[in-house]
């Protein structure tokens, strides 16, 4: 778990797929008079292999090849473009679910006792393996519910993916106070300018 999912009190079994989802910083606007720079966690495998260590997910003696550069970055998109489509809507957005599941074939879980519980545990024992807990997450929130209060700024200077904690989980902003205002203002303008 991170700074930022602890931050925004994102429940710790979807903080590794949020984090990853928003290891790709894409806004582009001015928060009083600051430019916010945009970035990328993941620039290469050498930046793959240091989020993985940060968040105990790469194994000891485990580098991040290429091969896996490449795939995590496959995933993050595919991720981020299933997580931009309306909860109720994305089952129905047969692109962004055959991409999704391309994506997830090179991440293969089994299902592991212990405990008293079943979880699911990486089949790869590669650098690869650690993302697979990403997927993992993935499956458990689209099982309990708990997938459809992650969604993408409805901002487009923002696309940052955010935990909707709201009661009726109805929120299209990452943040009301930034992304919200700055459409709502936005829109108030425009139409004063038409009148």
């Amino acid at each position: 778990m991170s700074k930022e999912s602890r931050r925004f009190k994102v429940p710790d079994e979807l903080a590794d797929l949020y984090d990853f989802a928003n290891t790709l910083d894409l806004r582009h606007f001015t928060h009083h008079g600051v430019v916010h720079p945009q970035g990328d966690e993941l620039a290469d495998a050498a930046g793959l292999g240091a989020w993985m260590s940060q968040r105990g997910l790469l194994a000891r003696g485990t580098k991040a090849t290429g091969a896996a550069f490449e795939a995590a970055l496959r995933l993050r998109a595919c991720l981020r473009d299933y997580l931009q489509c309306d909860p109720a809507e994305r089952g129905r957005n047969k692109d962004a679910v055959r991409s999704l599941n391309e994506a997830l074939r090179l991440f293969p879980l089994a299902v592991e006792a212990g405990g008293g519980t079943m979880v699911l545990r990486a089949v790869r024992e590669d650098a690869l393996a650690g993302l697979s807990s990403v997927v993992a997450q993935l499956y458990d929130g689209s099982r309990n519910g708990t997938l459809d209060r992650l969604k993408m700024c409805a901002s487009d200077e923002c696309r940052r993916v955010f935990f909707d904690r709201s009661k009726p989980a109805t929120r299209r902003w990452c943040m009301s106070t930034l992304c919200g205002n700055r459409i709502k203002t936005r829109n108030y303008r425009a139409r004063h300018r038409a009148d």
